[in-house]
């Protein structure tokens, strides 16, 4: 996404982006048999495609103007910790263990380092307050969106719901980067082929490969094995923008990075244990009914 918005407005980018990836996907599915979507389906898709393609992924882009990519990964890595919290205040219920709060306040604590570090790291963007707090809405958009899509009435075909959830974020973020003024900035002799290039990376592998697995892991799979993806993103983008894009990687950026990974570890790792006391307490409570009877 850094090197797309070099020469491309950040909405507009995710939009195409997200439109063409789901124009392809919707084809495909159908060749393959899927039916077209339903009327709510295709609601819950363009709720769920507000929530983490316009909310989620298009903040992060247009951020990406204002702090390192490296920074975006960071923050954007405590999603699993925001998608405990809304999974606690919501109909779960769960509440948290002292492990899962103590992954908070680490969590805190690492963005507090990104936002409050003295030297100026990408451009001198890396302290952006702005831009974090782009970030941070951004992150609470993409896990909301997540944990809604995993009761969503979306499409049964994998291929054909993400399709759909893309079809309709990516009208949503055209729509949206109208009124941002991004077709007015866009030149399209002037976008390089760096950008071109990372566009169709973004459709091909970001989009068609990566987004299609996440949604039909989030069906499929329990949120805290999903969720681990967390883990690996901040190391490679810190690695990438320092490669890549020549981004500084500060003293702080470091720090915050293991302080917020760490973060995620714990809350990942913790979070599934209230569980599983409460199923040993039934199953106990019930053997003793048992004994006695």
């Amino acid at each position: 996404m850094k090197v797309a918005i070099e020469t491309m407005p950040p909405f507009l980018m995710a939009g195409i982006r997200f439109f063409v990836a789901g124009a392809l996907l919707y084809v495909i599915s159908r060749l393959s048999g899927a039916k077209h979507p339903a009327g709510r389906e295709w609601r819950s898709s363009a709720i769920v495609g507000a929530l983490l393609l316009l909310g989620g992924n298009g903040l992060v882009a247009w951020s990406e103007q204002r702090v390192s990519s490296s920074i975006a990964s960071l923050i954007v890595a405590a999603v699993p910790v925001w998608m405990m919290l809304f999974g606690w205040f919501g109909r779960s219920g769960k509440r948290p263990n002292p492990g899962v709060i103590a992954g908070i306040v680490f969590g805190l604590l690492g963005i507090a380092v990104l936002v409050f570090q003295p030297g100026q790291g990408d451009n001198g963007t890396a302290t952006d307050l702005i831009g974090i707090i782009t970030l941070l809405v951004a992150s609470l958009s993409w896990a909301a969106g997540s944990m809604y899509s995993r009761s969503a009435r979306i499409p049964d075909s994998p291929l054909m719901s993400t399709a759909a959830q893309m079809l309709t974020g990516g009208a949503l973020l055209l729509v949206f980067s109208f009124f941002t003024g991004d077709w007015s900035k866009m030149d399209v002799p002037a976008i390089s082929l760096r950008s071109y290039a990372a566009l169709g990376y973004l459709i091909v592998f970001g989009s068609i490969v990566g987004y299609t697995a996440y949604i039909w892991l989030l069906k499929n799979a329990d949120p805290t094995l999903v969720s681990t993806y967390a883990f690996v993103n901040p190391v490679v983008a810190v690695l990438l923008g320092w490669l890549l894009a020549g981004e500084q990687i500060t003293v702080n950026t470091l720090t915050a990075a293991v302080i917020i990974i760490a973060a995620v570890i714990l809350v990942t790792v913790f979070r599934g244990r209230p569980q599983k006391a409460r199923t040993q307490a039934a199953l106990d409570m019930q053997n003793q009914q048992q004994s006695i009877h």
